[in-house]
């Protein structure tokens, strides 16, 4: 079953739902949970094989979409009673919500995309080619530390860079590679995300130093009208965990002013 906490608010209709990137879980956002429950509802999840959910169903998927990761999503917010939320994401998260926002627009009030992956470049183009090479020889936390280094080579960027490693050791082999499967097709998913704005504003907060990823970002919001851009100083991928006290202000500030305009 999927595994997912919430916070009520009896003083608050507004709903955010946090999603984590692929090998985290719902504890990535350990800085944020005494900031957002003072004023909303929030939803934290763990997707699929990851934290402390176990999909036990009659017959295993062998290979993961994004249309079924998609549907977890929204089979929790039908569950709570949730007609629509604002999300917040890091990394392959903000894909997973991008895609929630293009099926079920009238359940996404609002995205927070930190750390966004919209476009890969030749860099991560390589990277991902190395680990579909290597996924079946190596175990996957060999290559988890491996893609944390590269994407998040400074200093300031050791305690993500060691969540990122601590909460992959959650998962297992097989589901790492039902995972990575993704991966084929990850291209086609960003071009349509590049291509197709959808009509629900879009906060992307990405670090200064996310040098993989930022350039594309600030290519898409020159063309996307309902998105725009802030860049955290001194913070890499991760921007919830190297500048917390800076993510959530500027994201409860972009959520605060929307409710108060619908």
């Amino acid at each position: 079953m999927l595994h997912y906490t919430v916070f009520r608010n009896e003083n608050s209709t507004e709903w955010v739902t946090f999603v984590h990137g692929a090998g985290g879980s719902s504890t990535i956002w350990y800085k944020q949970i005494r900031a957002f429950t003072k004023h909303l509802n929030v939803i934290l999840l763990d997707l699929r094989g990851h934290g402390n959910s176990t999909m036990d169903d009659d017959k295993p998927l062998k290979r993961y979409s994004f249309d079924v990761l998609v549907d977890d999503i929204i089979s929790i917010l039908d569950k709570e009673k949730v007609q629509s939320s604002h999300f917040v994401g890091i990394s392959l998260g903000t894909i997973l919500i991008r895609h929630l926002a293009e099926r079920y627009p009238d359940r996404a009030k609002s995205m927070v995309l930190s750390g966004a992956i919209v476009k890969l470049n030749l860099r991560s183009q390589v990277l991902m080619r190395f680990g579909d090479v290597f996924k079946s020889i190596l175990p996957y936390l060999w290559l988890y530390r491996l893609f944390a280094h590269i994407i998040m080579p400074r200093k300031n960027h050791r305690e993500s860079r060691s969540l990122f490693v601590q909460e992959a050791r959650k998962l297992c082999q097989k589901e790492f590679l039902r995972w990575y499967k993704l991966t084929a097709r990850l291209k086609s998913a960003l071009r349509i995300h590049r291509e197709v704005e959808v009509n629900i504003p879009a906060l992307y907060l990405m670090g200064a130093e996310d040098y993989m990823f930022l350039p594309a970002v600030q290519d898409l919001v020159q063309v996307h009208r309902q998105a725009t851009l802030q860049i955290l100083p001194n913070c890499g991928h991760v921007v919830n965990v190297d500048q917390p006290e800076q993510f959530n202000v500027r994201t409860m500030a972009f959520i605060q002013e929307l409710a108060k305009t619908k």
